[in-house]
């Protein structure tokens, strides 16, 4: 598919003014720049991420408040039920918490509660809540849900059931009846980082009641693994606190991580140490598996496990959802691609939308992101549910999908989500209206740059600055993500040098500008191979990496795009 290439620009007299104050590469200058480092300050703050400086957990609002009734409940031997959504970040957030409440509460007295996809769906659901009432629970603990379950926490409250919210998500106007909702989200709340994971927002309440006691640093700290672990999975910005929290909870990943963590990595069986793109590629399928194809609860006992040999026992577990979950989404993607080519008109439609009832409810989302990846536009993939029809949305680049799906609403039973992804439900006989009036929708709103994927590019890079001093000041502006990604250059007037094809799909390329001659790998390109055949100088679209071979290490381009020089 082609990409639409984008360049990003830079103030030259902020990237000056950097240069003079760091002394290093006008490169790497630009693309700090680019991401708001304009100062020393920033740049060491940046490079060299420091514990002491996470914000203090009591400006968040109504931190005291939710400190004192936890404590009020360990000392009144109150039951606690530590309550958590079904993905990663529910349920890290869910074993740190109740990982930590068990150390300070008498024995028995903390439990956990994983909502069933399926049978409850996101969020808190009144079959929790009733699971609370019928076990003498008396207060919950949301972690990364409950910012909008206003009527279920108010029929909470009237059980006689307090709750603590301890979410991330944008909170509608009226908020939930709740004794303490911490939430950086919140009107009024001062706290000055507002990009925190529902793990994280958990991780600052732990970080609060660990002072309040008088612990030690470690007794918090121990965490770091698992909120890194959220953050990677929840794409939420790596910056800020997110930056520091992500880059030494990979420290910890990379030394002494937690049981659930080690096991995880010992059954994957990675070369190297982890980055952030493991977890989100290695970790959090795995763990995400669990709750697509069966019960989520398993992944809390993982991750709280007492020692490694039980926690190998559940990852073993997750390992085999995750290759249950591959089977499912592979065999449905294909089922869907096939029915996309035998559809005339879906050429030139500005829109997705694919059913069939026998697919599996857990995967349609990843689907969804499947069948974009081929025809780039809002795709829809919906499934049966029971009695009605429900499925998952994804959208492209620039375009709110949940708006198109607001407006098809009164052919809709139910739906929720955000700018890139949102989840429906209908009624089978809305099916053919909800379908037309989205198409509808669609082509009147989106513009012609949201249906060609665009590609970032930071800036313009010689192959002679490529030594290994530049890659390492590269690599030091890891962990990347959202907010942070790994630096995308562009080289031009590239001339090839005998690439060739390898395993059909892919190109092992040797190019060379000017006297200095790189290697380098581009998955999935090898239907524009015809373009090096040509002799062509070619412009070339990479990001750098280490190549390691019998023991030498040398750089190598990997490659994302090319074209024929303009």
């Amino acid at each position: 598919m082609e990409k639409r290439w984008k360049i990003q620009q830079a103030d030259p007299s902020a990237v000056q003014a950097l240069q003079s104050s760091l002394g290093i590469s006008e490169v790497i200058c630009r693309i700090l720049v680019q991401r708001n480092i304009i100062s020393f300050d920033q740049a060491r703050h940046f490079f060299r991420p420091q514990l002491a400086d996470l914000h203090d957990p009591w400006l968040m609002k109504d931190m005291e408040k939710a400190v004192q009734r936890i404590q009020s409940a360990c000392q009144q031997k109150e039951k606690i039920l530590v309550y958590g959504d079904y993905d990663v970040d529910g349920t890290t957030a869910v074993a740190c918490l109740y990982d930590f409440l068990r150390k300070i509460c008498p024995i028995g007295q903390v439990d956990f509660y994983i909502p069933h996809r399926y049978r409850e769906g996101y969020g808190v659901s009144q079959q929790g809540i009733d699971y609370a009432r019928d076990n003498g629970y008396s207060l919950i603990i949301s972690l990364d849900c409950g910012i909008k379950s206003v009527d279920l926490i108010a029929y909470a409250a009237r059980l006689g059931i307090d709750f603590i919210v301890c979410d991330h998500h944008l909170p509608d106007d009226q908020l939930p009846p709740a004794v303490a909702i911490l939430n950086p989200k919140q009107p009024d709340c001062h706290y000055p980082y507002k990009e925190l994971c529902g793990c994280g927002v958990g991780f600052k309440l732990i970080t609060a009641l660990s002072e309040r006691l008088g612990l030690g640093q470690e007794d918090v700290f121990q965490y770091l693994d698992l909120v890194a672990t959220a953050i990677a999975a929840d794409i939420v910005p790596l910056d800020g606190e997110n930056r520091i929290l992500a880059y030494y909870g990979l420290k910890k990943i990379n030394g002494t991580p937690n049981n659930g963590i080690r096991a995880l990595i010992q059954l994957s069986k990675p070369e190297k140490a982890l980055k952030m793109v493991n977890l989100v590629f290695m970790i959090a399928p795995r763990v995400n598996a669990a709750g697509r194809m069966d019960d989520a609860a398993k992944v809390v006992h993982m991750f709280t496990a007492p020692d490694l040999a039980t926690a190998l026992t559940y990852a073993s577990q997750l390992h085999a959802d995750n290759t249950d979950r591959k089977e499912t989404d592979s065999s449905m993607t294909e089922e869907a691609l096939a029915m996309l080519e035998k559809d005339d008109g879906h050429a030139a439609r500005r829109s997705t939308v694919i059913y069939q009832p026998h697919w599996h409810k857990g995967v349609v989302g990843i689907v969804a992101s499947r069948l974009i990846e081929r025809y780039y536009r809002p795709t829809i993939v919906l499934t049966r549910s029971g009695e009605v029809i429900a499925g998952s949305a994804r959208s492209v680049n620039g375009f709110n999908v949940y708006e198109a799906i607001h407006a098809c609403r009164e052919h809709l039973l139910g739906y929720g989500g955000h700018f890139a992804a949102a989840g429906i439900t209908l009624q089978p006989d809305q099916m053919s209206a909800f379908t037309s009036k989205f198409e509808e929708t669609v082509a009147a709103t989106i513009g012609p740059d949201s249906l060609v994927p665009e590609l970032l590019i930071d800036t313009e890079l010689h192959f002679e600055w490529i030594r290994p001093a530049f890659h390492s000041i590269i690599d030091q502006m890891q962990p990347f993500g959202p907010a942070n990604p790994q630096p995308v250059f562009i080289s031009r007037k590239v001339t090839d040098r005998g690439s060739r094809i390898v395993k059909e799909q892919h190109i092992r390329f040797s190019l060379q500008q000017g006297s200095v001659l790189m290697d380098g790998i581009g998955f999935s390109l090898a239907a524009k191979f015809h373009l090096l055949q040509t002799g062509a100088p070619i412009d070339v679209v990479f990001t750098l990496e280490e190549n390691e071979w019998n023991n030498r290490k040398t750089l190598q381009l990997k490659v994302i795009d090319f074209a024929l020089s303009r």
